[in-house]
């Protein structure tokens, strides 16, 4: 097993890692809202999915894999009235790619973020 760390997305806020890698597969934490340099993105679900994916891809990145790479991932939405809008985002950061996955509503996301994304990739190279 090993830690996937890189300063291209932001740091872990609590006792965990970015990523575990393990027997050919990267399994990520939750990415949300927050810059490489860990300062949180404004209050736009727009923005932040941006920004949550270019987190989610600096780390597949990091670990060996890519977006190309996903097999599953879990999107958490603080309110499904954003589906829509977080739907079309991932679509073009995945185009004709089409992981598995679950989209869940919760009541709240750390630092009040209004999306988070994990995912579970192969790894591509080493």
């Amino acid at each position: 097993m090993n830690y996937v760390q890189t300063i291209q997305a932001p740091q872990a806020i609590g006792p965990y890692s970015q990523a575990l890698s393990v027997n050919g597969m990267v399994y990520t934490s939750g990415q949300i809202a927050l810059t490489p340099e860990g300062e949180m993105c404004e209050n736009d679900i727009s923005i932040q999915t941006h920004q949550v994916m270019k987190n989610l891809s600096a780390v597949l990145q990091e670990a060996g894999s890519s977006l190309s790479g996903v097999v599953k991932t879990t999107i958490f939405l603080d309110s499904m009235d954003d589906f829509a809008i977080v739907n079309e985002i991932y679509a073009q950061y995945f185009k004709d790619h089409k992981p598995a996955r679950a989209t869940v509503a919760v009541q709240t996301l750390p630092k009040n973020a209004l999306v988070e994304i994990d995912a579970i990739a192969i790894i591509e190279k080493k």
